[in-house]
């Protein structure tokens, strides 16, 4: 059995947008519907989600017969929580909160195997089909793709060193704890915090790595028409709640 290619990571290094959706469900049957949808890639998260180890692996295996790529966002920049995720077959990540270059080379030593990282070593996982892939400790850090998330003005002013961490593959914006850092809480739609984007993401491709952003339907041709490469451009658990939101208004009288 070959390692599968990852075609999310292939993508981006070739400067393909790729258009993605967040999922907060913490639902087999959502990733399931989400993953055949047409989308280039779903996030399956951890940090603001009630999403635990065995459920993300329900997920990733609703996802298998889908089109898109899972992408599992830790709760933490956390060794142990990367391992986890890893030997449950996630092979995209998203860390979080990522401040400077040291913090990012932990995220990718976390994804690599000794002598290049400290992942641990496990011979039987559903990440090698449990001992069927070939050369799996060899090859899978060529199919394995680091995203890391920027998120305070502190990190932006060395955005270029984090993006020139070898091994990481993409650069990710959050624009709502930015936004609060900056003194805008609540509102990332502020043109002061649109100015920062924007300039992030000239500075993210400039050093040669993809950008990325969650926002809204709405935004999300503004944001690749600022080069963002891998864009969000909903959330499941906001499409379900405006959506019945929406629609019970259709019918109760105010």
């Amino acid at each position: 059995m070959d390692l599968p290619v990852n075609q999310f990571k292939k993508a981006i290094k070739a400067g393909k947008p790729q258009i993605g959706i967040w999922s907060s469900l913490c639902s087999p049957i959502a990733a399931e519907v989400l993953a055949d949808a047409g989308f280039d890639w779903v996030l399956l998260d951890t940090e603001h989600s009630p999403n635990e180890l065995p459920i993300v692996q329900n997920q990733l295996d609703a996802m298998l017969a889908g089109t898109t790529e899972p992408i599992v966002r830790p709760a933490w920049n956390d060794t142990v929580l990367i391992k986890r995720y890893l030997d449950v077959g996630a092979r995209t990540l998203l860390i979080p909160y990522v401040q400077n270059v040291e913090e990012a080379k932990r995220a990718v030593a976390a994804t690599r195997y000794p002598p290049e990282g400290i992942r641990g070593v496990s011979g039987c996982t559903r990440a090698n089909r449990y001992g069927r892939i070939k050369d799996y400790f060899k090859r899978v850090h060529e199919e394995m793709c680091v995203l890391v998330q920027v998120e305070t003005l502190a990190a932006m002013k060395q955005i270029e060193q984090i993006a020139a961490v070898e091994g990481v593959d993409g650069v990710f914006i959050g624009p709502n704890d930015l936004a609060a850092d900056m003194g805008h809480l609540g509102n990332w739609q502020h043109p002061e915090v649109w100015k920062v984007m924007e300039d992030a993401a000239k500075r993210i491709t400039k050093a040669g790595k993809a950008p990325g952003i969650l926002v809204g339907e709405g935004e999300g041709q503004r944001c690749l028409d600022m080069g963002y490469l891998f864009v969000a451009v909903g959330s499941d658990l906001v499409m379900l709640a405006r959506g019945t939101e929406a629609l019970a208004g259709k019918f109760k009288k105010k």
